[in-house]
């Protein structure tokens, strides 16, 4: 069996309790050496195997698997955050269905929660922004034509832009010609829920200038939008004591 597990953000006890089990039942873990953090391998088993994604081909990642199942043993695929956000993981079941090898997935913290969590944010505030676009900006792998950042900024909604810290100049011009002012709130979230986890507010305008300033040129993560500012919201009309829901009447 194969299990896909979520590693969270950063953060080693912020993987679920279920991942963490996992982890330490395994008796193969690959893991994303790039991004996962390494303490959690600490609570690995003293004979498990394990094997950094970030030097192997898909190809070598699967051979590992395939000669595991072989063999009868447990293999834990470690992925930063969670492993539905840009995790590369459905081409590895794909080939794992080919074969006939069982599999399953395990969630995690994303690193746009952890870095809500870092802001003290939330996306959604009522009559700011109820919508989250979770998006990044063209590199080496391309993004459908139809999801441009300047598409995607059309809409004005709360945005978190992965993948892009080093084409800031760009990703601010393209955010403004999408329709965000200039001055719209924006925030750079470096190793969200790491030890050296490092936030700053800016502007959309000013998202080159903050990074440079600080010396962030990779792993963070950008969040665009009024959202950012956590003010101007309306009231929960779940909390409202003048709103009727099913668990409790309004007061007079």
């Amino acid at each position: 069996m194969v299990h896909f597990v979520g590693a969270g953000s950063g953060a080693p006890d912020l993987i679920t309790v279920r991942g963490l089990k996992l982890i330490k039942e395994a008796d193969v873990i690959i893991y994303a050496g790039s991004l996962v953090n390494p303490a959690l391998l600490k609570e690995k088993k003293g004979s498990c195997r394990v094997y950094d994604s970030a030097k192997m081909t898909l190809e070598e990642v699967t051979g590992v698997m395939r000669e595991a199942e072989a063999k009868g043993l447990m293999t834990v695929r470690l992925h930063t955050g969670d492993p539905c956000i840009y995790g590369a993981v459905r081409e590895q079941m794909d080939l794992l269905e080919e074969e006939g090898i069982p599999y399953d997935s395990t969630p995690g913290v994303s690193a746009f929660c952890g870095a809500a969590a870092a802001m003290d944010m939330e996306y959604t505030l009522p009559g700011v922004s109820q919508s989250v676009i979770i998006t990044r900006m063209a590199g080496r792998t391309p993004v459908p034509e139809k999801e441009s950042i300047e598409s995607l900024a059309a809409h004005n909604s709360t945005m978190v832009i992965f993948l892009s810290t080093g084409m800031l100049e760009e990703l601010s011009g393209r955010l403004i010609a999408g329709g965000f002012a200039p001055s719209t709130p924006a925030a750079i979230v470096y190793k969200a829920t790491w030890p050296e986890e490092e936030k700053y507010t800016c502007t959309v305008q000013s998202l080159a200038q903050t990074a440079a300033a600080h010396g962030i040129t990779k792993t963070a993560l950008i969040i665009v939008g009024d959202a950012v500012a956590q003010s101007g919201y309306e009231r929960s009309r779940l909390y409202d004591p003048g709103f009727t829901t099913q668990f409790r009447k309004a007061s007079e």
